[in-house]
């Protein structure tokens, strides 16, 4: 019972619409209904600037962590290892679930890619900063944030699976969903890089002018 109640304030938690709710008090507009209508963090950098587009990143981010925690609240958490890492899962997938249909906000959410790194970060630092090791450096490269989750989560399971060498079967599991859930969550994301329309946070500009400038 005691299992089932966390994973029910997990999923409050992680249901927090962050950037809906920034909108809406500071903006009077609701996010979803500009950009690309998503209510992540990437469209609010787009919308409405590069300060609130952080501030809900990391309010997702430390959403998840939040959830990730609670399991120390549980007794046997403190003598069982892989029962505090498969609590810690389920904590955490309630929270990016919540992200993802939040019951605050008519089940329209973000794509929980922030909350993902946050669970991560909770239970797994180092592999949480590969994943943004490689999100940067994408980013840097392409200036698509779409493009830079979709790389980071996919290279998730691969640190899990074949680097890091994680022994928890279930953990090994969820790398794999997590990369999968990426790649469902950003479907028009891929069809826009596909069809050449996706487009750019606006960063870097400055090399991009210069090299335009360097070609011609």
């Amino acid at each position: 019972m005691n299992e089932f109640l966390l994973i029910v304030v997990a999923y409050l938690i992680g249901s927090i619409p962050t950037s809906v709710w920034v909108s809406q008090y500071f903006f009077d507009i609701d996010i979803r209904e500009y950009g690309s209508g998503n209510a992540g963090a990437t469209n609010t950098y787009r919308v409405l600037g590069s300060k609130w587009g952080t501030f809900v990143m990391i309010v997702d981010m430390i959403k998840a962590i939040v959830a990730v925690k609670l399991a120390f609240f549980l007794p046997d958490a403190y003598d069982h290892e892989l029962y505090l890492i498969n609590m810690q899962i389920g904590l955490g997938l309630a929270a990016v679930v919540g992200h993802i249909f939040p019951i605050w906000a008519d089940f329209r959410g973000g794509k929980g890619v922030a909350s993902l790194f946050g669970m991560v970060l909770g239970i797994q630092p180092n592999v949480a900063l590969c994943c943004v090791g490689v999100f940067l450096l994408v980013l840097f490269l392409t200036r698509w944030v779409s493009l830079s989750s979709i790389l980071a989560g996919i290279m998730f399971p691969v640190f899990i699976l074949a680097i890091f060498n994680e022994p928890e079967h279930l953990y090994r599991i969820f790398a794999v969903m997590v990369g999968l859930l990426i790649i469902f969550t950003h479907q028009k994301n891929i069809g826009r890089l596909l069809r050449g329309n996706e487009s750019k946070v606006p960063i870097l500009k400055h090399r991009d002018r210069r090299r335009q400038r360097n070609r011609k």
